[in-house]
């Protein structure tokens, strides 16, 4: 008859997880924002005429869950900026283009003459309502703000309709 050894295993790991609840909540918190980064990126979750806008370091500029977003903190706290910004952004404006989707009927041509539908990019940069405004970067989010500070018509339903 054989003795049967008695046999202990001490298993003592390498390298103690020393993860603690915070870290393990920040981690799961940076995941959860890449996986929204990448489903903002895709267009059919922002829309597919969602204004891209840039940084002040030229940057695609992605959301954030921290309060006044990188979007918000450019408005300075005015309601109808904010208003004018959105709705160009989103390109849910008063303008010839939404109206041609939503009000065939009516007059879409840019008041200005020389464009045959008035659009986003037309206003942005290229409209003599608004070209007093000379920027050529006004991709980037604090020269689209300046434009509409200096033009308070653009995208309003005054002008656009």
């Amino acid at each position: 008859m054989v003795d049967k050894e008695k046999k202990e295993f001490n298993l003592t790991p390498l390298f103690p997880c020393k993860t603690s609840w915070d870290f393990d909540k920040k981690n799961e918190c940076n995941n959860i924002i890449k996986d929204w980064h990448m489903t903002f990126q895709t267009s059919d979750f922002k829309g597919k005429h969602f204004l891209n806008l840039l940084d002040n370091e030229l940057l695609p500029i992605e959301p954030l869950y921290i309060k006044r977003g990188p979007w918000i903190r450019h408005f300075r706290h005015s309601n109808s900026l904010y208003t004018r910004a959105t709705r160009a952004i989103t390109n849910h404006a008063p303008i010839g283009e939404y109206c041609l989707c939503f009000f065939p009927n009516e007059d879409f041509s840019c008041p200005c003459g020389n464009y045959p539908i008035e659009s986003r990019c037309h206003i942005l940069h290229d409209c003599r309502r608004f070209n007093n405004y000379r920027n050529l970067m006004r991709d980037t989010i604090s020269q689209f703000v300046s434009f509409l500070e200096f033009n308070l018509n653009a995208f309003t339903k005054g002008e656009g309709m």
